[in-house]
């Protein structure tokens, strides 16, 4: 009769050990959890994936694929996935709050990770910027880019913005169908190359180089020569 006790209080404490170690599995992401968060601005869902307005998203997409991040998952009311560039942990974000309350989302995952503004960056369409000139900023007004607003109030006003230029369409009436309609084709040379070389420049980033990634980017794709203006 003891030894069968002494075999039940062993089985048990192996069951315990066994549930505790499927515990630790569950939250391993979470004792290696990201120092920077990048989010894209965009729209979820296929009638906005070729947008202006989804040109956040475009460039995620294709960091994650360039430096090899894990598979894309809900959370943080978010498409998210993981990875390291330049020995860094980063958790890229397509927030599906829609475009207007990206703040929402990204808040949500900077308080869980326990970061601050700084350590957050967001990479949006810029109409007050040329097709395909690109400028990163810390700090200044939203200049009217809901989105960037939501950004401040949730997050804010230290995040830093990569801002990539789609340029005017002439008329504040016409802003809003404007960068809710895709790319044209004469656009989407200069948007492709523009979204590689941030994926290839990102490392610059990473380690807070923001004047040389800026550069390295306007090199690796040279905005079209034709544009009417640069801010």
């Amino acid at each position: 009769m003891f030894k069968a006790f002494s075999q039940w209080v062993a089985g048990w404490f192996s069951s315990r050990s066994a549930i505790s170690d499927s515990t630790d599995d569950t939250t391993a992401e979470d004792k290696d959890p990201p120092v920077l968060i990048f989010v894209g601005q965009g729209n979820p869902g296929p009638k906005y994936a070729g947008n202006r307005h989804n040109l956040g998203f475009m460039v995620m997409d294709r960091i994650a694929e360039e430096h090899g991040f894990g598979p894309w998952r809900a959370k943080f009311q978010s498409q998210v996935c993981e990875g390291k560039v330049e020995g860094q942990k980063i958790l890229l974000m397509k927030p599906e709050t829609f475009y207007n309350e990206t703040g929402r989302a990204a808040q949500a995952a900077a308080n869980f990770y326990k970061l601050a503004a700084e350590d957050v960056t967001v990479f949006h369409d810029e109409i007050d910027l040329a097709p395909g000139r690109l400028r990163v900023k810390r700090g200044g007004g939203h200049s009217g880019n809901n989105g960037i607003r939501s950004m401040m109030a949730h997050i804010g006003a230290d995040v830093r913005r990569v801002r990539i230029g789609v340029g005017h369409p002439g008329d504040k009436s016409r802003v809003m169908p404007y960068v809710l309609s895709d790319f044209s084709r004469t656009d989407q040379d200069w948007r492709d190359a523009l979204i590689e070389a941030c994926a290839k420049a990102l490392p610059l980033l990473v380690d807070v180089s923001d004047e040389r990634f800026q550069t390295e980017v306007m090199r690796l794709a040279p905005a079209p020569k034709h544009d009417p203006k640069e801010s």
